[in-house]
């Protein structure tokens, strides 16, 4: 079993991952209604990734013995003001959720639980990455806010296309989709 603090803060952050994968569809069905649609499939994707995330807390929940809880979530917010908004919420939620992430690798490492802190080492990569993608986007969306189809162009010709899964990614409850 985990240590017990860390098991139950792994329970709080899947509340956490759930409810950003709700916000990201929250920002993708925005960006749908405004006939964006690179910028409403970058959001579908990431609201599936954080989904995914959620889920393999549930599945390190389940295989170190202890009991996920699987919250309900706060409605997120679906109205903006304009094109930067959405991505500028995306950021502040990534930069919010690497906080979340090394608070519960520290939590594991004073609990003496090694192998959640090992648990913790992919998302804590995962964040950086989280963190850079959207700070990039932003800067690309406040330079076309007038035009965002300049971000549609952006996102066609820098997003990764047919990237596989990551081999060192923890297991998704149920599996990926």
């Amino acid at each position: 079993m985990a240590a017990s603090s860390f098991a139950d803060r792994l329970n709080e952050q899947i509340a956490y991952e759930f409810a950003a994968s709700q916000q990201y569809v929250a920002v993708a069905v925005h960006y749908d209604a405004e006939t964006l649609p690179r910028l409403a499939a970058f959001f579908y994707r990431q609201a599936v990734e954080e989904r995914n995330h959620a889920m393999m807390m549930v599945q390190y929940l389940l295989d170190a013995g202890d009991q996920p809880r699987i919250p309900g979530v706060e409605a997120p917010r679906t109205e903006f003001a304009d094109v930067v908004e959405p991505v500028a919420l995306a950021l502040d939620q990534e930069r919010r959720v690497s906080g979340q992430i090394g608070a519960l690798a520290q939590v594991a490492r004073d609990a003496g639980d090694y192998a959640g802190e090992q648990f913790m080492q992919w998302f804590i990569k995962e964040q950086v990455e989280e963190v850079a993608s959207m700070n990039d986007l932003l800067k690309v969306v406040t330079r076309a806010k007038d035009n965002p189809l300049l971000a549609e162009e952006y996102l066609a010709r820098e997003s990764p296309s047919g990237e596989g899964a990551d081999p060192t990614a923890p297991p998704v409850a149920g599996g990926a989709i």
